[in-house]
């Protein structure tokens, strides 16, 4: 444990390093609870660089553990009075160990996906708000252990109700992968990701999601549910989201991760 807080340390630190670059933007004068409601938006016009922990364990004979930091950058683009288009990237970074019986340990990056939204700036009938476009699997991992090295894409969408306090919705996305690389077939992926978010006056947000995969080459569900709290705060003039929470892992594949695990989120906010 005292290994895992190190590294949650190092990575926090990293972040606030990392978020100099974006000091000279100037934030606007937004409600602490409205930011935070858009933070449960994932086509919000609102840029924002969310750095999420995670740590999971039972991976295999040798119940090998993983951590990662995935680093999500979220960049809205205007491109007129009706739509904008959002960029949403998923870098991870990674540290595991024995993550395939005694196979060691690994750290580097992973394969990076990066999707992007077309969605309406004005909310439809009944208050939908939605986004669709297309997702890429880049590979991008350091080593062959963190990544499929191939080539990916297919279609992604996201659709959502925000009514008063609470925020309901669904994002999903499928990929399919080339057959090169070494990995040991092309990915066949669909992503679904339901989520509920009730986010109070002063700026409170308790989600409540899963993030599950079916993978159709091996016909199985990877089902994590996750229970986030996190807090909107203002640290020197700049909007900062805290969050912590758990998981359990209802269903996955035979190797693992399995049990419970762990998440910590900083996002630094750049409303326009």
């Amino acid at each position: 444990m005292s290994n895992l807080l190190r590294r949650l340390s190092i990575t926090f630190l990293g972040a606030l390093t990392c978020v100099c670059g974006f000091s000279s933007l100037t934030l606007a004068q937004e409600g602490d609870a409205d930011l935070a409601k858009k933070l449960s938006n994932p086509v919000a016009n609102l840029i924002s660089l969310p750095f999420q922990a995670n740590y999971d364990h039972g991976y295999g004979s040798e119940d090998g553990s993983k951590f990662y930091v995935n680093v999500q950058p979220v960049m809205p683009v205007s491109l007129n009075e009706d739509w904008n288009l959002i960029s949403r990237t998923i870098l991870p970074v990674v540290y595991q160990n024995d993550i395939n019986g005694n196979s060691g340990t690994d750290t580097g990056i992973g394969d990076t996906v990066q999707s992007l939204f077309l969605s309406p700036t004005e909310p439809g009938p009944g208050g939908l708000v939605w986004g669709a476009g297309p997702v890429f699997l880049l590979p991008t991992a350091s080593e062959s252990s963190l990544g499929l090295d191939q080539w990916g894409a297919g279609p992604t969408a996201v659709g959502l109700f925000m009514k008063d306090a609470w925020t309901v919705g669904v994002l999903s996305n499928h990929i399919w992968g080339t057959d090169d690389g070494s990995a040991a077939s092309a990915t066949n992926a669909t992503f679904l990701q339901p989520f509920i978010n009730y986010t109070t006056p002063d700026a409170w947000t308790f989600a409540l999601n899963t993030e599950s995969t079916y993978d159709w080459n091996a016909e199985k569900w990877s089902v994590p549910v996750n229970g986030i709290v996190s807090k909107l705060v203002d640290v020197g003039g700049q909007k900062v989201s805290l969050g912590a929470g758990v998981r359990y892992w209802v269903d996955g594949p035979d190797a693992g991760p399995d049990g419970w695990g762990a998440r910590f989120i900083l996002t630094f906010l750049f409303p326009k």
